[in-house]
């Protein structure tokens, strides 16, 4: 049996910023190579939490109690710095949320899509600069000469997502984490967006890690889908299974919740509070700490 690119263990954190409130509660999911697999919750799930503890970011408030990341059979919670580094970056990267301010505003486009390129392949700047032109060329953005010479400021939201999924798969990661990469951007570039990512991600046989709180994006994208409330994961499956027959109460009261475009005039069903009630029996929640912490 071949060995699953990504193997996330019995993960648990607390948040030291709230008493040691639980962010995540003993996590396990696996991906496999070429999988695209939805991380989906309400804010505070613990989806974010996920990704920036498998990406090494995690802020210093936050800290892992127990559980394995194993990428390739390597632990990266074991991994010195300098080799936890090596490996984000090349072999696992980031689609930010935020284009506005996951970029530097202060730097043109050139040399924030040529830095990586020179420093973890060793291209010349000539060769470097080619392959951005290249990549710009591949998340179809029109006249890439000049957008290399831009500040962000002088670019569209769309633009600047597209130059960070771009920098994303600009180093043929084996794995792409993206973290709500749509949600700064309108309905029509957010489809324009997915379907890019989707286009990419085939082409380069590239796992990835989409997190979002939006079942429909869920569906639009995602081979796989693991559901989170509390930091506990609730349901998890292949998307076309779970999304059709739901086996628990929150996932069926989530897809009710949602809005139903062959019924456009239909209201709204808000998620009953016993459901909310009886998920915090099952997790363990005490009515005075209902609130889930963390991302």
């Amino acid at each position: 049996m071949s060995q699953s690119l990504l193997s996330i263990s019995g993960l648990s954190a607390v948040s030291d910023r709230d008493a040691g409130a639980p962010i995540l509660r003993d996590v396990s999911l696996t991906l496999e190579r070429g999988e695209v697999r939805g991380l989906v919750g309400e804010s505070g799930a613990g989806k974010s939490t996920i990704a920036k503890a498998l990406l090494g970011i995690l802020p210093h408030t936050v800290r892992v109690t127990a559980g394995t990341i194993l990428f390739e059979g390597r632990d990266l919670r074991k991994m010195p710095p300098r080799q936890l580094r090596d490996v984000i970056g090349s072999e696992i990267s980031l689609i930010p949320q935020d284009p506005q301010t996951a970029l530097n505003p202060g730097r043109r486009i050139e040399g924030q899509l040529t830095d990586g390129l020179r420093l973890k392949r060793g291209l010349s700047s000539r060769d470097a600069r080619q392959r951005a032109l290249q990549l710009l060329e591949e998340v179809h953005i029109r006249d890439p000469e000049r957008v290399l010479r831009c500040y962000p400021h002088e670019l569209s939201g769309g633009m600047r997502q597209r130059i960070l999924i771009a920098a994303a798969f600009a180093l043929e990661p084996k794995l792409v984490v993206a973290d709500e990469p749509t949600t700064a951007l309108d309905v029509t570039v957010q489809k324009q967006i997915l379907r890019l990512i989707r286009g990419l991600q085939e082409a380069h046989g590239t796992a990835v890690i989409f997190v979002t709180h939006d079942l429909g994006v869920v569906a639009q994208i995602c081979d796989s889908v693991t559901l989170l409330y509390a930091g506990k994961v609730i349901e998890e499956g292949r998307t076309a299974n779970v999304l059709s027959n739901p086996q628990h109460i929150y996932t069926r009261s989530l897809i009710a919740a949602g809005p139903r475009y062959d019924r456009p005039n239909a209201g709204l069903t808000p998620v009953p509070e016993a459901v909310f009630a009886a998920l915090r029996y099952e997790i363990g929640i005490d009515d005075e700490r209902r609130t889930p912490h963390g991302r």
